[in-house]
């Protein structure tokens, strides 16, 4: 199968301004090398000092020849704007400026690269050209801080490749009763997606074409054993829930076409328990965990938000609903756990049963109990069977979502925070999450700017890093969950006096 995590190559090129030294640039150059060496970050060290455009010239022969797809464009001195910012321009990949700091009070003739005025003049003219790079919060530093820049910028550059090469898979119309989902398509041509949406049927079809799979016994062992004995509760139906993982699989492997990584955004109900006699959601789950996310209700721009969480932080996302607030009698019972946050802070977190089992405290498979209610209320659960239950483990969260909207464009938000160690006492997957200052983020973010109901979920801290690649991209409208300090644009200033 093939891999669904873009291979990023980083590859740096120093520059030096002709009436300085050019040994200064490729000392601190190699000074840079020598600290991702030692920190087992590979970069490629292109040995030419671009001075001129034919140094810029070889030197991008040279990168391209070692298959360099993200590109550091280092002022070790004050650097030449014309040829760094034209080897910029030609080079294909991702592109990054940054600068030397100046070193020791004791070198400050011949050891002095001026370049912190150097990016000033690679910023101007990087404008004139009309080249988007990444230029770091401050993009001055020692060869430690520019490897630091260097691990920031890698991770950018993963989530831009990885987009540009992506497709999104859809099976099924979006859902009526879920407008919120139905978004145009034409953002994702706009960011290089590539999209193929299919019909239910065409599912359903390739679905039964896989009933005597020979790989239908070894799937079904593999997820009973991560479900263990305690919680495999419908051993049941594992065959027909690893005959649909299969057909998944086998579609995107033979649908990927001219892209080079995959994500589904597939329809779950109404009719897909009927029809397929399980619900997907433990399905959903386990292909996630895998790298290839899974939106649920056929969300398009779930699934993106998803894949650009997965890559930001390099392990499973989710999808979850921003779904109910939070007894208070839940919240006083367990505010040992809860801490400063306050009961508008939190809300829980919930789907069906797509969470990746590896983020849960205890994964169970059960049925859909909403579904249960309304097809098989009076017998045993059947068709209603499939999802994983069980509270999010403790961890940090960033939720985000990238929309696209009906106006044609796009918005976003990032809201850093944490899920909390805290028995729900309910059924799907879901947790108790604290964003601070929820309750104004929810009211001048959430419904003041029309977002769904469906939040991506990385399990870790990564806003700095999709703010900085969201601004890349061009995406202007990048929201947050703002400090008390700060109002929101539409927030009345004049508190209640109640």
């Amino acid at each position: 199968m093939f891999s669904n995590y873009p291979d990023v190559k980083l590859g740096i090129v120093a520059v030096s301004r002709d009436c300085f030294p050019a040994s200064l640039s490729e000392r601190r150059r190699t000074a840079v090398v020598d600290i991702c060496k030692k920190n087992k970050l590979d970069i490629f060290e292109c040995n030419i000092i671009v001075e001129n455009e034919i140094d810029a010239m070889n030197a991008l022969a040279s990168v391209k020849n070692a298959g360099v797809n993200a590109l550091l464009i280092y002022l070790g001195n004050f650097g030449p704007e014309g040829p760094e910012t034209m080897l910029a321009k030609k080079f294909n990949g991702e592109v990054m400026f940054a600068a030397a700091a100046e070193e020791t009070k004791d070198d400050m003739i011949n050891g002095r690269g001026d370049a912190l005025c150097g990016m000033l003049n690679a910023s101007y003219n990087l404008n004139l050209r009309g080249i988007t790079a990444y230029i770091p919060e401050y993009p001055v530093g020692t060869a430690d801080e520019v490897y630091k820049m260097l691990l920031d910028f890698e991770i950018i550059s993963r989530i831009k490749i990885g987009l540009k090469g992506l497709k999104v898979i859809s099976f099924g119309p979006r859902p009526y009763d879920f407008l919120a989902c139905n978004a145009p398509i034409k953002g994702l041509y706009d960011l290089g997606i590539e999209i193929q949406e299919n019909s239910e049927l065409d599912l359903f079809e390739s679905f039964g074409k896989h009933a005597d799979d020979p790989r239908i016994e070894a799937v079904a062992a593999e997820m009973a054993a991560e479900l263990t004995s305690e919680g495999n509760n419908y051993p049941a139906v594992l065959p027909k829930l690893a005959q649909y993982e299969i057909t998944l699989m086998d579609w995107a492997e033979a649908n990927r076409g001219a892209s080079k990584h995959v994500v589904f955004a597939n329809k779950c109900w109404p009719a897909f328990q009927t029809m397929f006699k399980f619900v997907p959601c433990y399905v959903n789950s386990r292909l996630t965990a895998r790298g290839f996310p899974v939106a649920c209700e056929t969300d398009i721009y779930g699934a993106v938000s998803e894949y650009m969480l997965y890559l930001a932080t390099g392990c499973a996302p989710t999808l979850l609903d921003i779904n109910n607030s939070v007894p208070f009698d839940l919240y006083e019972k367990y505010k040992p756990s809860i801490g400063n946050y306050k009961p508008t802070d939190l809300f829980m977190g919930f789907h069906c049963g797509n969470t990746p089992i590896c983020h849960l405290k205890k994964g169970e498979m059960k049925y859909q109990l909403i579904m249960k209610r309304t097809l098989e209320p009076d017998v045993e659960p059947d068709v209603s069977r499939g999802t994983l239950d069980g509270d999010l483990a403790p961890s940090p969260v960033t939720l985000f979502r990238l929309q696209y909207t009906a106006d044609s464009v796009f918005k976003s938000y990032i809201a850093e925070g944490e899920v909390l160690d805290v028995p729900t006492g309910s059924f799907g997957g879901i947790g108790v999450i604290a964003i601070p200052e929820l309750a104004r983020f929810y009211r001048h973010v959430l419904i003041e700017g029309h977002f769904p109901h469906h939040s991506g979920v990385g399990f870790d801290r990564c806003g700095r890093i999709l703010f900085d690649t969201l601004k890349l991209m061009g995406i202007k409208d990048i929201a947050f969950n703002q400090p008390e300090s700060m109002l929101y644009k539409s927030e009345n200033p004049f508190k209640s006096n109640t």
